[in-house]
């Protein structure tokens, strides 16, 4: 084997399409893009959902059912293990104590305190919700929970 005699793979490389590049380029002439008509012409693209002017299925079938996302309660959500990490013991937990160390971020509509990770400090706990487990650990670590 010599430098003289090496090559790719076979099929590990292949050709680009050079459109417009003349008839022997393979994608000469109408560049692959056929005869006439709109998707031929520069710029001649038609929109999602678009079906030459009829009435679109979308718009034909009538509306059913109520969404109800718009009055939903988006709480930022925290695990304990991550207050044992930023907080030092008997420091107070509330919404602006959080947003300063960074483990929630606006927007939000309140805080829920969620029981995953082992909690190892006495904290002061302020916030909205709360899960039961983490109610429980927060108790059994020594510190409070007051939901608002």
């Amino acid at each position: 084997m010599n430098l003289s005699n090496l090559k790719p793979r076979p099929g590990s490389r292949h050709r680009i399409k050079r459109v417009g590049c003349g008839e022997s380029s393979g994608h000469g002439k109408t560049c692959g893009k056929g005869h006439k008509g709109q998707k031929a012409r520069s710029g001649g693209s038609i929109r999602l959902g678009f079906e030459g002017g009829q009435m679109p299925l979308i718009r034909k079938i009538p509306k059913r059912g109520f969404n109800n996302a718009v009055f939903h309660t988006n709480y930022a959500t925290v695990n304990l293990g991550e207050l044992n990490e930023k907080f030092a013991d008997g420091a107070t937990v509330d919404e602006a104590s959080l947003l300063k160390s960074g483990l929630i971020r606006q927007p939000y509509d309140g805080v829920k305190i969620l029981g995953s990770g082992e909690l190892k400090k006495k904290l002061a706990v302020t916030v909205n919700k709360a899960s039961e487990s983490a109610k429980a650990a927060i108790q059994k670590a020594g510190g409070s929970l007051t939901l608002k």
